[in-house]
This record gives structure tokens, sequence and C-alpha cells, in this order.
């Protein structure tokens, strides 16, 4: 049995994701600090952040709704990687691995959201 959101895998796993964007948006140009940096370090924060949130909510709703919100993050962070590729910003190796970590992500945190609503 889960106790704690840190027992989550796919919170677990978006945690490893923040990373992976830091690291990735470290080499942007310095005029995207404020611009493309910021904006896809605050979309990755937000996808383990949310689902923290929403597990000590305490009411299986809220905790659906906020993990919906973590999952919308995710498809935020994903058109900034799509335009960090397109400006040629970031390694691509470091691009293709944040991609296919945050698609994990992503049909993880929509799995918790069915399993979440559907569940009495």
């Amino acid at each position: 049995m889960i106790n704690s959101y840190k027992q989550l895998t796919v919170w677990q796993k978006a945690i490893d994701l923040v990373l992976q964007i830091y690291k990735l948006t470290d080499p942007f140009p310095k005029s995207e600090v404020y611009g493309l940096t910021n904006q896809m370090r605050r979309a990755a924060v937000s996808i383990p952040a949310n689902i923290a949130e929403g597990s000590a909510r305490g009411h299986r709703q809220e905790y659906c709704h906020f993990v919906r919100i973590a999952y919308a993050s995710g498809a935020e962070l994903e058109t900034h990687l799509i335009i960090a590729r397109q400006l040629g910003f970031g390694s691509p190796a470091k691009l293709q691995k944040a991609e296919a970590l945050l698609d994990e992500v992503m049909r993880m945190a929509n799995a918790l959201a069915r399993t979440l609503s559907t569940r009495r």
C-alpha cells in the first residue's frame, strides 16, 4: 500500500524529469532565461508538485483534478520541447531523453487519473 506520494513511481519519474529539464535548459541562450528556459522549468516542476498536492488533499476527486493538472503541465512541456528542438536549443540526445521520459510520465499520470476517477 502506498502511504505517500513519494512512493508513487509517477512522482519519482517526474522528479527525474525536472532534473533532466534543468540540465537540458542550462546551456540555452541567456536571452531565454525569462522565456523558454523559465517556461520549461516551471512546467516541469508543476508535474510532481501537482501530484504531491493532489495526494495531500485527502479527497479522491481533488486528487484526480490535480493529477489532470499535472498531465496538462506535461502537455505544455511537450510543446516547449518541440519549440526548443525547432530553435536548435539543447542537444538532440538530451531532448530525446527528456521527450521519452515525459511521454512515460504523461502515460502514468493519465492512468492514475483514470484510476482515481473510476474508483469508488
